[in-house]
């Protein structure tokens, strides 16, 4: 399954050409040309990693990174200008995972691309994630409440783990069951519904009531932000 990328690049011919070689590598590019609608998708669904230009028509891409970076830990690479150091120390001070001044060689951008999302998913495999009472252990594949581990199986864990990842947006259930490739989803093609029941179960006061993995009806499931 490709990875998702989100382009916010004003210049709409090189992130035609961006969209193009990126594509070509398996990769699938959704491109914005500003940083309002960049902002607005990566709300409405969570990419894998985003390339952002500093240089944008309605802010500027500073912003965008620390706005960005004040949700969640997508990994972002800055395109910044060849002769303005300041802007990617700035960039980097954010919280951007790297930088690539312009004009650049596609094959660079693509290396650097990969490079940002494999130290990202070492990250994940190797840290323990603090939500209020609530851990989530990648490495040991353990959530706990309280340091009581939670009874759930290897799918439910990794569904926690993904809503845990974007926490306050809406996750679809089709979202959530493309975010699971490459697991074993027979347990899944029924209804994620039951998973999260179970999820709820474990890690809710009050299942009946959850402030951890709400519904958001018709649109499918966000994890809150704001934990006891």
């Amino acid at each position: 399954m490709s990875e998702k990328v989100l382009l916010i690049e004003d210049d709409v011919r090189l992130a035609e050409m961006v969209q193009d070689y990126l594509g070509e590598s398996d990769f699938a590019v959704t491109v914005a040309h500003t940083g309002r609608d960049g902002l607005a998708l990566q709300q409405a669904q969570p990419f894998d990693a985003i390339i952002l230009d500093i240089m944008l028509p309605d802010t500027t891409g500073l912003e965008v990174c620390r706005t960005l970076r004040a949700a969640d830990q997508v990994p972002i690479l800055m395109l910044t200008a060849k002769g303005d150091p300041m802007d990617r120390v700035v960039g980097l001070e954010l919280g951007a995972d790297d930088y690539l001044p312009k004009p650049f060689e596609p094959r660079e951008l693509l290396a650097r691309l990969r490079a940002i999302l494999r130290r990202g998913r070492a990250m994940d495999t190797s840290s323990v994630a603090r939500f209020g009472r609530l851990e989530i252990d990648s490495q040991a594949m353990q959530a706990r409440i309280d340091g009581r581990p939670c009874a759930l199986t290897a799918h439910q864990f990794k569904l926690l783990q993904i809503m845990a990842n974007a926490p306050g947006r809406v996750l679809s259930r089709d979202y959530l069951m493309d975010r699971l490739k490459g697991e074993d989803l027979q347990a899944f093609d029924r209804s994620i519904d039951v998973h999260i029941s179970r999820i709820r179960a474990e890690t809710e006061d009050d299942p009946k009531h959850p402030r951890r993995v709400i519904t958001v009806r018709g649109a499918g499931y966000v994890f809150a932000r704001t934990q006891d």
